[in-house]
């Protein structure tokens, strides 16, 4: 799918869904910055926009068609006999936090920015892709005056989305340090695993993606005008919370993580504690019977007495009860 927006230099929306032979023209017109969106695109498509229309570096097409594990960004300036304008090529990664599964969702998000020109490819829709493109065509605050402002608003609108992500892991680690000292179970011990999983999931997206923000804090590209890198920078600020957080979160689990450990322990030693004194407790009890069950009747003698039995049972409660009182004094239950 093509989508295409032409802007002023004021930020009013000019054109929807440009006509693809029309493109060059608009690319041609300094008064008008051209967006294209491909969400999805059929590889006809992408020949078509990436190389036919605005010619791009045959390295920034094919890294951007090919799943990139980690993201990037790469400035590309044009040579003798080039046919592409200078232009950035970054790779990002959205993240979609849903609690149903549990785990993080990433969708790659490529831009191609230039002076005039900005293109966004991604396979899947991308919420802040959708959001920036419906405050654009509004033009209330004119956000799409230039490519630079539109790429810092999605990418800031990326770093927004990532709060109710970590307000959910939040609560859940509250309801992890809780179930870890009430009830150490193995139902709970998968829980703090699966979530420990997900903080280190989510250090590895943002780790990366800081490094990648932090050039564009510095001033580093040309295409991106002085006075926006106090918003990129601004961004990163904010990627970098959010790094400080999951590196906090991911401390916290270990924290929690040996707490269940501590607790379960102690429940087997109370376990072993508990059979152990029952153990000892009936010593008595079982020496009395192991003596008097042996095949020696004709030569015990004390068998013979006439309270034998009753003498027996006497001395084995007595002796219980002292063994009993004797742990109990000692505290040891």
């Amino acid at each position: 799918m093509i989508r295409s927006l032409a802007f002023t230099t004021q930020g009013r929306l000019h054109s929807r869904n440009v006509d693809v032979f029309l493109m060059p023209t608009v690319l041609n017109d300094t008064n008008l910055f051209l967006w294209v969106d491909l969400e999805n695109p059929t590889p006809e498509e992408t020949k078509m926009v990436l190389e036919d229309i605005f010619h791009f570096h045959p390295l920034a097409i094919e890294d951007c068609v090919m799943v990139s594990p980690s993201p990037k960004v790469e400035e590309y300036l044009p040579k003798e006999d080039d046919s592409f304008a200078s232009h950035l090529f970054m790779v990002i990664h959205a993240v979609d936090y849903s609690r149903k599964g549990g785990v993080f969702d990433t969708n790659e998000l490529n831009f191609f920015l230039g002076k005039n020109f900005l293109v966004t490819y991604h396979e899947r829709p991308i919420r802040s892709v959708a959001a920036v493109e419906e405050l654009a065509v509004k033009g209330t605050i004119h956000i799409a005056k230039a490519p630079d402002r539109v790429a810092h608003r999605i990418l800031d609108s990326i770093v927004q989305n990532y709060k109710p992500a970590l307000d959910e892991l939040s609560l859940e680690i509250g309801e992890l340090e809780q179930a870890a000292l009430q009830s150490p179970g193995k139902q709970t011990l998968n829980r703090i695993l699966q979530v420990k999983k997900e903080v280190m999931h989510l250090r590895q997206i943002v780790g990366p993606q800081r490094e990648v923000l932090s050039r564009f804090a510095q001033g580093e590209f040309k295409l991106i005008r002085a006075h926006m890198v106090p918003y990129y920078r601004d961004v990163y600020d904010g990627l970098s919370h959010i790094s400080d957080t999951a590196h906090a979160y991911a401390d916290s689990l270990t924290g929690i993580l040996q707490i269940y450990l501590n607790m379960s322990s102690n429940q087997t030693g109370e376990v072993v504690k508990l059979l152990t004194l029952i153990t000892v407790i009936t010593t008595p009890l079982m020496m009395v019977g192991t003596w008097y069950g042996m095949n020696f009747g004709d030569q015990m003698h004390e068998m013979k007495l006439p309270h034998a039995y009753l003498a027996a049972l006497v001395g084995t409660c007595i002796a219980t009860g002292l063994t009993y009182w004797y742990f109990k004094k000692r505290k040891w239950f």
